[in-house]
């Protein structure tokens, strides 16, 4: 991304993330408690002029009960209470921020690109990358996005998958995908009687094809 690329996304991340705001009738204040910032920078994300750390943003959409996808898609939503105390969350963001960090260090070294590179093709200046690289500052979805894609990587590589925003976004994409079944097959899963076929179907999966050819023999066998 250009710069110029990079501010455009930050106005249009803007827009979404008042939309989400809105949509849920919550207030900058309480969107900026839930985060762990202040109002006033809060409203700088909405503006444009700013923009959040993916952590952040992870944060925000376990507040507003909100698939992450949503800040990545062109659709607009307009028109619970927080699970977590403000200074867990506070805490969790920040422990997110340095595993951001070490995780950026990692790609960055894994292509074998150069602080001095990686600021030449992304515009973000060497102290800055340093600073996102040590989880002493956090980065913007904007910039991160740029780093990545200048490493060849992909910021759903970046996305929390083990932490209690983590395991609710992953348990949210679970239940769109079981939405996505047919009906018969939601119907199915959904009856207790039926648990025993979907433990051998799981047990089925885990098999090797020379396992699986090896019990279908001997079914054949004994209908034989």
């Amino acid at each position: 991304m250009t710069n110029a690329q990079i501010t455009i996304r930050e106005k249009k991340l803007g827009l979404l993330i008042r939309d989400a705001r809105m949509a849920e009738r919550r207030s900058i204040k309480e969107c900026a408690e839930a985060i762990g910032v202040t109002s006033g920078v809060f409203r700088a994300y909405e503006e444009g002029r700013r923009s959040p750390s993916l952590p952040e943003l992870e944060a925000l959409v376990y507040f507003l009960k909100l698939p992450l996808s949503q800040f990545w898609g062109t659709e607009t939503i307009s028109d619970a209470p927080l699970p977590m105390e403000a200074d867990d969350i506070t805490t969790l963001i920040a422990l997110r921020q340095r595993m951001i960090g070490a995780l950026l260090r990692q790609e960055r070294t894994r292509v074998n690109i150069s602080i001095r590179q990686l600021a030449a093709e992304t515009g973000i200046s060497q102290a800055k990358i340093t600073k996102y690289e040590l989880g002493e500052r956090p980065v913007s979805v904007p910039e991160l996005e740029s780093i990545l894609a200048a490493l060849g990587s992909s910021i759903e590589t970046f996305f929390d998958q083990s932490g209690p925003i983590g395991q609710w976004m992953n348990s949210q994409r679970g239940m769109q995908k079981f939405l996505e079944l047919p009906e018969e097959i939601q119907n199915f899963v959904c009856q207790p009687v039926n648990r025993p076929y979907l433990e051998l179907a799981m047990k089925l999966s885990e098999m090797s094809r020379e396992k699986l050819r090896s019990v279908a023999e001997g079914l054949l066998d004994i209908t034989l």
